[in-house]
């Protein structure tokens, strides 16, 4: 086990867009924080689309168990922001920003996901993931199905005083398991089927709910969210997505689960995945020429979609140049927005990051899906 470093930064736009859920911002608004008579006080919002989060002693309270997953080696980075951006967007379905206040997971600690994240043993009775039988051909071997878990935390505040009012957990579950026969060996991998990857993350998600209402300070009528979430490869050029949710009120067990479809694709297509849509990917397509064509010092144009049966929700555009000085930078963007209002599709959220070929952003441009033009930001060197 170990904790898992998360990408920061300017690009994280890349990965909300392979999450689940809206990806349209709402109109931004500012609201103040405000402190309580019990030493917790909320961030406020700068937007009402995205939750207040909780203060304590004058201190975020961080996760006391964010990023533990299982060793998986070459971990895809795009897995761990997918699952957590997409979690929270899961969550505003049921917990809407307006009535919720946003707190990282506080209930479940790090050694306890460890638990059960390893395998079930003589001395880990709590493991999820299956006993090790000994072998290490790849079709016999028991394979490690879920990969990560995180909790998420949903208050209400009231007469100065903030209460749990609901709970959010994400199960990420494996499509391909990947191991070594011996240490600092050659990695090998076993294919998990969609239906066993789906069955066993059924059983997970009945042992994590009976585990969790279990555990002090969560009631019996305390709402519970469970999403389920299918890893991408290691070598995918995307992160995976959730594909089922349930929530679960007043202490029932689980009855009934919610497919999501939602997928995310690479442009340009590649030949083991094309996109849903071929009007996008010619959008996608024009805007690559026109942009190359204009202003050659271009290592790369590519972008990241995320559809939901098939209609393109919105789109993350990655640019990397070997611009040096700001005038080209400026120019460059400036071009960007004419391009990108004549090429990309309309209706949806767009944002497109450029990088320097140090990885250095440049600029930074967006668009709400109501909107036709694009704001942009050109970052100074200085």
């Amino acid at each position: 086990m170990r904790k898992s470093n998360l990408i920061l930064g300017a690009i994280a736009g890349i990965f909300l867009l392979a999450g689940c859920g809206r990806l349209d911002s709402s109109t931004s608004t500012t609201t103040t924080a405000k402190n309580s008579s019990s030493g917790y006080r909320t961030t406020g919002q700068t937007s009402d689309s995205e939750y207040q989060g909780v203060i304590k002693d004058g201190k975020y309270l961080t996760s006391k168990a964010r990023g533990v997953g299982v060793d998986q080696n070459s971990d895809n980075l795009l897995n761990l922001k997918s699952f957590e951006s997409g979690l929270t967007q899961l969550s505003k379905n049921q917990f809407s920003t307006s009535n919720y206040i946003f707190q990282e997971g506080q209930l479940l600690s790090s050694s306890t996901i460890e638990n059960w994240l390893a395998r079930k043993s003589k001395n880990n009775q709590d493991g999820l993931n299956p006993e090790d039988n000994g072998q290490t051909d790849a079709n016999k071997r028991n394979p490690i199905y879920i990969q990560q878990i995180e909790e998420q935390d949903y208050m209400k505040e009231k007469n100065g005083k903030m209460s749990l009012a609901g709970i959010t957990i994400g199960i990420g579950m494996n499509a391909k398991d990947y191991y070594q026969k011996e240490s600092y060996g050659a990695t090998y991998t076993t294919d998990i089927s969609e239906d066993k990857m789906i069955a066993e993350g059924k059983i997970a998600a009945a042992k994590v709910l009976q585990r969790l209402r279990s555990t002090s300070g969560v009631s019996a009528d305390t709402p519970i969210l469970i999403g389920m979430f299918k890893q991408a490869p290691n070598d995918s050029l995307v992160g995976g997505s959730f594909y089922a949710y349930t929530l679960v009120k007043n202490g029932q067990v689980i009855s009934t689960w919610n497919n999501i479809n939602i997928k995310s694709y690479v442009f340009p297509s590649t030949s083991s995945s094309s996109v849903p849509n071929d009007n996008d990917e010619t959008s996608f397509e024009s805007f690559k020429k026109q942009v190359q064509n204009f202003f050659p010092n271009l290592a790369g144009v590519t972008a990241q979609g995320q559809y939901k049966n098939k209609s393109l929700q919105g789109m993350h555009v990655n640019i990397t140049t070997q611009f040096y000085s700001e005038t080209e930078i400026t120019s460059f963007t400036q071009y960007l927005a004419q391009a990108a209002k004549n090429y990309l599709p309309s209706g949806i959220p767009i944002d497109i990051t450029v990088k320097g070929s140090d990885g250095t952003v440049q600029s930074f441009l967006s668009r709400q899906a109501k909107d036709s033009s694009y704001y942009t930001h050109v970052f100074s060197s200085y």
